[in-house]
């Protein structure tokens, strides 16, 4: 069979699926890993900040080097790394006298199969000829919260059938996935990155004009704005509003990866019709609202809403702001996708962290210590209400920040006229 550019499409769908596998699975396996290693719940943050932490580095070296290498062979190897590390996330940990060691492990080899994947099925998707690019990038990264979804949902169900102390062997049947996806990207016929005729950017060009540094930033704001309630979402239902793993995983991070896709596949759809810009910055706002909501609320059934309002408004702010770029420098080529990931990362990394940092500290504060919120809650529920708290900031200076875009550029058409 000849396979056509509908079939690139949908292998980079999988390639998404693929990239919601390694950030998602783990979390879910949170609990477990504190109860069955005692691993501290700061260096059970510190696995995200890990895994986004080498996401970062690979962003930065595919960035400079994938279009020298090749973009299928790149793509490839993306998924034999994320196998690798999900066969050795399941089978090194028991065997190991220190599991957080081969938890570290796993964990560091799916991170450069998901960093690969994030510089090199963004620019494959644009490539291809479509009309409605920053519709269709948007939903490309919905079928990651359709993987999201799937896998929380999938993960429920074995957790019920075989039980979670049989958790070893379920991130090796998930390995089958990045398996079938690699085979199917050595088929597909794929575009050039860059128009033949054009030149693509280089680092430096991209370094010298400040709005990519704005980019920059506010790729920093999305991904922060995103991770900390994905991460934290189940364990904050588990622990900070007393339900049991079933319901904690089912209404936090399912209903926020639903909720997350819905909006993504949403504006794939009606997106020409709505001004990004306008769009991003009332996602900001009202994901910050979805934060503070989740966190100070007094009853379970709102902190929950909270979550889930956060899943509906988060959900165009990275794919969004990539597409958003991408208009502001068509000829950004890899190098823009890849510094935008890595701004994105950087992001992802500092955002679940700093909320397991911030939950440790507040649970340890004495009673009358300065800075105490929520004194009526138990340590753990206090820790996790005060992290998710403060990740507010992200979508609130995420919002604030292209508002001031939009101000100057007004400006700038009143002097100009």
């Amino acid at each position: 069979m000849r396979l056509s550019y509908r079939h690139t499409k949908k292998a980079c769908y999988l390639g998404m699926f693929v990239q919601a596998i390694v950030i998602n699975l783990a979390p879910l396996l949170f609990v477990t890993f504190h109860e069955s290693y005692a691993i501290p719940l700061r260096h059970i943050g510190l696995l995200v900040s890990i895994n986004f932490g080498v996401q970062i580095v690979v962003d930065i070296i595919a960035a400079g080097t994938v279009d020298r290498f090749g973009y299928r062979r790149a793509v490839v190897l993306a998924q034999v790394l994320v196998a690798t590390g999900l066969v050795l996330l399941g089978l090194l940990p028991p065997l190991l006298a220190n599991p957080y060691a081969g938890l570290v492990l796993a964990t560091s080899l799916l991170a450069a199969g998901g960093g690969l994947l994030e510089v090199v099925v963004s620019p494959i998707l644009h490539a291809l000829p479509t009309r409605e690019k920053s519709s269709e990038m948007i939903l490309l990264h919905s079928f990651y919260c359709w993987g999201h979804a799937t896998v929380v949902l999938l993960s429920s169900l074995y957790f019920v059938l075989a039980g979670i102390s049989a958790w070893q062997w379920l991130p090796l049947l998930w390995a089958i996935v990045p398996v079938m996806t690699g085979l199917l990207f050595l088929k597909v016929p794929m575009c050039p990155i860059v128009a033949e005729g054009e030149t693509a950017m280089t680092f430096r060009a991209l370094f010298a004009r400040p709005l990519f540094w704005v980019f920059i930033f506010l790729m920093i704001c999305a991904g922060a704005a995103e991770q900390p309630m994905a991460q934290w979402s189940s364990l904050f239902a588990e622990q900070g509003l007393g339900v049991n793993k079933a319901v904690g995983d089912l209404l936090g991070p399912c209903l926020f990866a639903i909720l997350m896709g819905i909006s993504r596949a949403l504006y794939g759809v009606y997106g020409g019709r709505l001004p990004l810009r306008r769009s991003l910055a009332l996602a900001g706002l009202i994901c910050a609202c979805g934060y503070i909501l989740a966190a100070t609320a007094t009853t379970p059934a709102l902190s929950l809403a909270g979550c889930a309002v956060c899943g509906l408004a988060v959900g165009i702010l990275w794919p969004g702001m990539l597409s958003f770029a991408a208009i502001r420098f068509p000829l950004g080529g890899t190098a823009l996708f890849g510094l935008l990931a890595l701004g994105g990362d950087v992001g992802c990394s500092l955002g679940p962290g700093l909320v397991g940092w911030l939950s440790d500290w507040r649970a340890a504060l004495p009673e009358g210590a300065p800075l105490r919120l929520f004194p009526t809650a138990t340590p753990v529920e206090a820790g996790l209400k005060t992290g998710l708290l403060t990740a507010s900031l992200f979508p609130a200076l995420l919002c604030a920040s292209l508002l001031l875009m939009y101000v100057r550029y007004r400006l700038r058409q009143r002097v100009g006229g």
